[in-house]
């Protein structure tokens, strides 16, 4: 396999890879290159879910979103999932664990995104990164399943974090 760095940014980057498939067929493929994501699910006293409604500019829409971000290099998944936490939303967990993980589009990129859920939460100062438009929202979980039925939450990796965060709350 052949694989040549055709762009480097500072969230991802991008390779093509040429190779032959099983018939002997030359192949070119771009994929995306990204050193993983976290998605938190922060649950308040009260039973409810800490949501932003985030402004994606690459959609242009406000998302209702679980609080997220990459991870930075040298950062286990656990600290920034901690940081992304309080950066976004303004809390910090008093216990926070690892609930699972996935791959966001393994057709075309290597991102994995990992889950966790956040209790325990205490209001702290957030720090958006400069461009971030964020609104945090208290939401029941109820509410986020309806969202998820009638289109109102789109996104992806909330959607998911979600289903995996419901079976864990079924099993315990």
């Amino acid at each position: 396999m052949q694989v040549t760095r055709i762009h480097e940014g500072d969230v991802f980057s991008v390779e093509r890879l040429q190779f032959a498939d099983p018939q002997g067929r030359n192949i070119v493929k771009d994929v995306v290159r990204h050193p993983g994501a976290v998605t938190v699910i922060p649950i308040d006293s009260d039973g409810r879910l800490v949501m932003i409604r985030n402004y994606r500019v690459t959609v242009q829409e406000w998302l209702l979103e679980f609080c997220a971000g990459k991870i930075d290099a040298g950062e286990a998944p656990l600290e920034s999932a901690t940081r992304e936490l309080q950066e976004e939303t303004g809390f910090k967990a008093g216990r926070i664990r690892p609930i699972g993980s996935f791959y966001t589009s393994p057709g075309f990129a290597d991102e994995r995104m990992h889950v966790f859920l956040a209790t325990e939460l205490q209001a702290v100062p957030r720090s958006l990164q400069p461009g971030e438009r964020i609104e945090v929202v208290h939401v029941s979980p109820e509410q986020v399943d309806r969202d998820i039925a009638d289109g109102t939450l789109v996104d992806g990796k909330s959607i998911a974090s979600w289903m995996i965060c419901r079976q864990c709350m079924e099993q315990a």
